[in-house]
């Protein structure tokens, strides 16, 4: 059976994510020719040339980019397996949180209260796409990524979707758009309105509503980021289709008004994990109090 040589493994995982031989060398304190000849000799271990060099930069070939993936998560786990594992004498534990870049705010700071202010815990959190989340869950480099929609399942990976909370959308706007409680139809009809893009799953709520009520709103922008519709509820571009978690503080001062709940359309929020033989033990703190208030609603 082929073994593989670990150490150049790492040296090549290093050069992988620096980009450049030299300067991985220097920071490892390697000469570069030592440097290449580890390089080299992982290639002829796996039978493929792992870099192709552009200039002075190098780039990863298919197979490169294979085995970066797999350095990667080989690495992961051993760091995850060290932090498991050693003695109980250490003070602060690190968790790991992702969130859909696009997500709120106000959403992520109630999900994170159960642990905010903790001396014990280190709070490490990273915000990108869906993929990119599940990406990084799947190498084992996140614990935990928070999404407004559940992954689609995958064979390979058995991601663990849990719904976590669920909140209603309403119209909010600043208060010269009228009183709180008028006819909704009317303040479609009279109003501009800030839309989440057409791949949100509000937005399609939002479209049935309103052919529902026979009206056909001016679309003042439609925005992929709950801060920034957020913003432009505050600048008084229209009346944003948001739920009112988003703007919870404008909403205290009365910057902002909720004027309507808008019927049947909920924003939800999922916790995603995948299985794990040692599992952050920080998880359950952030997902028992989550779980509790979705069973209450």
């Amino acid at each position: 059976m082929l073994e593989l040589n670990y150490h150049h493994l790492r040296y090549f995982r290093a050069v992988a994510h620096d980009g450049n031989l030299t300067r991985t060398a220097e920071r490892l304190n390697l000469s570069q020719s030592a440097l290449s000849i580890q390089i080299k000799q992982l290639e002829e271990r796996l039978g493929h040339a792992l870099f192709e060099r552009r200039g002075r930069q190098l780039f990863l070939t298919e197979a490169g980019r294979i085995a970066l993936d797999h350095a990667d998560t080989i690495f992961s786990a051993g760091e995850e397996l060290v932090e498991t594992l050693k003695e109980t004498g250490r003070t602060r534990r690190a968790i790991r949180i992702g969130s859909l870049a696009t997500l709120s705010r106000n959403f992520q700071i109630e999900f994170l209260r159960p642990i905010l202010g903790r001396s014990d815990v280190d709070i490490i959190l990273r915000s990108g796409s869906a993929g990119e989340l599940l990406g990084a869950l799947e190498g084992l480099n996140l614990d935990i990524v928070l999404l407004n929609q559940p992954p689609m399942a995958q064979a390979t990976t058995p991601f663990i979707a849990q719904h976590i909370y669920q909140q209603r959308v309403s119209l909010v706007g600043r208060p010269s758009y009228g009183e709180p409680g008028a006819k909704l139809s009317d303040l479609l009809a009279s109003h501009p309105v800030i839309l989440p893009t057409l791949e949100s799953g509000v937005r399609t709520q939002f479209e049935a509503l309103a052919t529902r009520l026979g009206v056909t709103p001016q679309v003042a922008a439609e925005v992929d980021d709950m801060a920034m519709m957020r913003l432009l509820a505050r600048e008084g571009a229209g009346l944003a289709v948001l739920p009112p978690i988003v703007v919870k503080g404008e909403l205290e001062t009365g910057a902002l008004v909720e004027f309507d709940a808008l019927p049947g359309m909920i924003e939800s929020f999922y916790a995603v994990t995948v299985k794990r033989r040692f599992p952050n033990p920080l998880i359950g703190p952030l997902l028992e109090p989550a779980l509790e208030r979705t069973i209450g609603t």
